[in-house]
């Protein structure tokens, strides 16, 4: 009896002590997983504005992931990938949430190979499915409801593409759209189709990159009529 509790004594504190190292090396495997996501936001950041890349910035980019956090989306759709800046940051909030994913779209494929990449490295390839091909058609072939909706490819592009994934967009959905003071002339039908039906709000940003120092974000809320 006496062996029998000792080895019980010495079996506890053993996995007491396995435990803590367990916790010990998830809280390790977590800080570096915070650090490699941090350095692929930089390196998208950096390879961006060298390359002329279009990219939220990050100011639009906080933003942005603020919107996405107070929406809570089940599906967030994005048109417009290019290298996954405003991916990383939408999929932050996502995984943070623990719920949610990210379908985004991409026409260039050099581009799209390179946010797989990029989403892989981050460790968030889970939560996103990449699709290349023109926005209108992918977003067709969407069948699950969609409660938040990012535009930020062609301009010109913005109001078909809304029309598009109409159909799927639930009551209420957040829809938000870039570019919108620099391409307003270009989305017109686009901005005076949300301006005139929803709730819809202009967000001015000063903006830090090469060849735009100051843009707008439309975030309009979408319901049925």
């Amino acid at each position: 009896m006496i062996i029998f509790i000792k080895c019980y004594t010495v079996l506890q504190k053993f996995s007491i002590s396995i435990e803590r190292m367990s916790n010990s090396e998830r809280n390790n495997r977590f800080q570096m997983e915070v650090q490699m996501f941090d350095q692929v936001l930089q390196e998208v950041e950096s390879q961006c504005k060298e390359e002329r890349i279009p990219m939220l910035g990050e100011e639009k980019a906080k933003f942005l992931a603020g919107c996405v956090e107070k929406a809570k989306p089940s599906l967030i759709v994005e048109c417009g990938t290019a290298i996954g800046y405003s991916g990383l940051w939408m999929l932050r909030v996502l995984e943070a949430a623990g719920t949610g994913r990210l379908i985004t779209i991409e026409i260039d494929a050099n581009r799209a190979a390179q946010a797989r990449t990029n989403f892989e490295r981050a460790g968030m390839s889970d939560l996103v499915d990449s699709h290349i091909g023109d926005a209108q058609e992918v977003l067709k072939s969407i069948q699950d409801p969609v409660d938040f909706l990012l535009l930020d490819n062609n301009f010109d592009n913005y109001f078909p593409c809304f029309q598009a994934i109409e159909p799927q967009l639930t009551n209420p959905a957040t829809v938000v759209a870039d570019n919108v003071g620099i391409g307003a002339d270009s989305m017109a039908d686009y901005l005076a189709h949300v301006r005139g039906r929803y709730a819809s709000e202009t967000h001015w940003f000063d903006i830090d990159l090469p060849w735009v120092k100051q843009d707008a974000i439309e975030v309009s809320i979408y319901r049925h009529l």
